[in-house]
Order: C-alpha cells, then sequence, then structure tokens
C-alpha cells in the first residue's frame, strides 16, 4: 500500500511540474465543448439533445490526449525497469499510475462537466446524472487506455497505434454514459445505464492492471 500511494505522489508530483500538458486537455475539452452551442446556435430542444453525445464525445478524447505520457517518460529514463524489479507487486504500481492519470486526466471533466452542461440547456437533474456517469466512466477510459499506453511502448508512432487500439474498447463506455444523460433528460428511467457503467468499471479494476503490467514487462524485454 504504501508503494502504491508513493506511486501515485510521484506521478502526480512530476505532473505538477509539466502543468502544460494537464491544461492542454482541459483547454480541449472546453473549446470543443463550447465551440457545439456557438455553432449550432439557441435552439435549446437541439442543443439538449445533442449535449451527452458532444460532452463525452469530448472527454472521450480529453482523456486520449494524456495516455501517451502514461508510461513513455518512465520507460525512456528506466524508471519502469526499476519498479519491475522492486519486491513490490508490479499492477498495483501499475494501478497507481493508471489512477494518477484519472486524477489529472479524469476528475477535472468530472468538476467542469455541470459548467459545460449548461451551456447546453441541461437541467438540474440531467447534470447530476451527468457527472455520475462521468464519475464511473472516466476510470474506465483511464483503464482500457493503460492498455494502449502499455502496448505501443517504444514504438515509432504509438500514439495514432494507441488510438486505434483504444478507441473501438471505449465505444461500450460512450454509449452508456450518453445514453444515461439523454434518458434523464427524456424523463426516462437511467438505472440501467448506471449499472451497465458500474460493472464495466468493476470488470476494468479486476484485469486492465494486470493485462497493462504483463504488456509493459513485454515492452521492457
Amino acid at each position: 500500500m504504501n508503494a502504491f500511494l508513493t506511486i501515485i505522489k510521484r506521478d502526480l508530483l512530476l505532473v505538477m511540474r509539466r502543468k502544460s500538458e494537464v491544461l492542454t486537455a482541459l483547454f480541449f475539452f472546453v473549446i470543443v465543448t463550447s465551440l457545439f452551442p456557438l455553432g449550432i446556435g439557441a435552439d435549446t430542444a437541439l442543443l439538449r439533445k445533442i449535449a451527452p453525445g458532444v460532452i463525452w464525445v469530448a472527454a472521450l478524447l480529453s482523456t486520449l490526449l494524456g495516455l501517451q505520457r502514461m508510461f513513455a517518460a518512465d520507460y525512456a529514463d528506466g524508471t519502469l525497469e526499476q519498479l519491475v524489479l522492486s519486491p513490490n507487486t508490479f499492477t498495483s504500481l501499475v494501478l497507481g499510475k493508471i489512477l494518477a492519470h484519472w486524477l489529472v486526466c479524469g476528475l477535472p471533466l468530472v468538476l467542469l462537466a455541470p459548467v459545460i452542461g449548461i451551456q447546453f440547456d441541461l437541467d438540474a437533474q440531467s447534470l447530476k446524472v451527468l457527472m455520475a456517469t462521468l464519475l464511473l466512466g472516466t476510470p474506465v477510459l483511464s483503464l482500457l487506455g493503460s492498455i494502449g499506453a502499455a502496448l505501443t511502448l517504444g514504438v515509432r508512432g504509438g500514439s495514432v497505434l494507441m488510438s486505434l487500439l483504444i478507441l473501438p474498447l471505449y465505444i461500450p463506455v460512450l454509449i452508456f454514459g450518453s445514453g444515461a444523460v439523454y434518458a434523464s433528460s427524456v424523463g426516462l428511467d437511467t438505472m440501467g445505464h448506471f449499472s451497465l457503467l458500474g460493472a464495466l468499471l468493476v470488470l476494468a479494476l479486476a484485469f486492465v492492471p494486470w493485462v497493462s503490467a504483463n504488456a509493459v514487462k513485454i515492452a521492457i524485454e
């Protein structure tokens, strides 16, 4: 547990030294979501209808921007090799790096979601559902993204290849996340969407850190 918390603290400290990378993803999320209301106009019914998909796609792409640095810097300077050789379970250390990535790239999106939702004229209940779906869904995006980041370590043009590998895996999260917000906006039950998002999160937590850890080991070897 000490090693797990230490790796999170270390990654957060490194990110604070490169604030521009974090701000780039956040500005991308804000700008993309803000352009749609400006381009479509004041048709509030249309804005409410497209809001779930637009916000979720922007969140997905913003998360994707920060995936490349999850392992790349540590791979380049040899830190990953030292982590593999340490007496601590490497899977737990990888989970710590994934959690640090979510705290930097996912949690800010959850906090910004109400401000973005107001631009699309979402009601208070829909804003709550939007935040809840992002809170459940963005960790899954970070977890699944870690697989692509691990598989493309040391590969030339790895960012493009990673996108091709990961984007198909993101589709269920996108469907259930945006579907819950849309269902709430039209007065339908959202429990099924939340149950499926929760199931995806549990499955990802159970299997993805182990898969990513082994992919990193293969890349190092």
